[in-house]
């Protein structure tokens, strides 16, 4: 039974390679780029140094909006390789909710800026920088601003100035801008 089926099989293909049409040449095969794969970031684990506090964060408003929304001087740190923004600046983050929906700064984009301390790869700060902006936002929004007021970017390491941990605390940031 199984020679009849290879033969009945075998027939099939001859025939089929007979047949009056000439074969169609091969498409040339579609050049393809490589696939490029690149080895993620090794980033080391965080080196715990003094003052590392994940309970600080650093967001910086600008003079201009303070003034306008009626904020004083009120700090929160982001600690390193921290982008956790603290329940007590909930109040904070709901004036400029308030400032920006229904306030003075009614209908102005807010823009958000994240920024890290130098140490770290360069790609993996830049990512920090923005998870910090994306958490403001994000805690800004749960206070009633709509989201699509809010712009954010990650300057990373860019703006970086700091060479100790007090001086990297300051680089550990998001500032607070008005928006175009």
């Amino acid at each position: 039974m199984k020679y009849a089926a290879a033969i009945v099989f075998l027939s099939a293909a001859v025939a089929a390679g007979c047949a009056s049409d000439p074969p169609k040449p091969a498409a040339a095969p579609m050049p393809t780029r490589a696939a490029t794969v690149r080895p993620a970031p090794a980033v080391a684990a965080p080196i715990e140094k003094p003052g590392d506090d994940p309970s600080r964060s650093n967001i910086n408003i600008s003079d201009e909006i303070k003034k306008a929304c009626g904020i004083t001087d009120s700090e929160a740190f982001f600690s390193y390789d921290s982008a956790n923004v603290r329940p007590q600046d909930k109040a904070v983050l709901k004036k400029l909710a308030d400032c920006f929906s229904t306030g003075p700064l009614k209908g102005r984009e807010l823009r958000l800026v994240g920024h890290a301390d130098p140490r770290g790869e360069e790609e993996y700060n830049m990512v920090l920088g923005g998870r910090r902006a994306d958490n403001v936002k994000s805690a800004i929004a749960d206070e009633g601003l709509s989201a699509a007021k809010i712009a954010t970017t990650s300057r990373g390491e860019l703006d970086a100035i700091g060479t100790d941990d007090d001086s990297w605390a300051k680089d550990r940031r998001v500032d607070v801008v008005l928006g175009k």
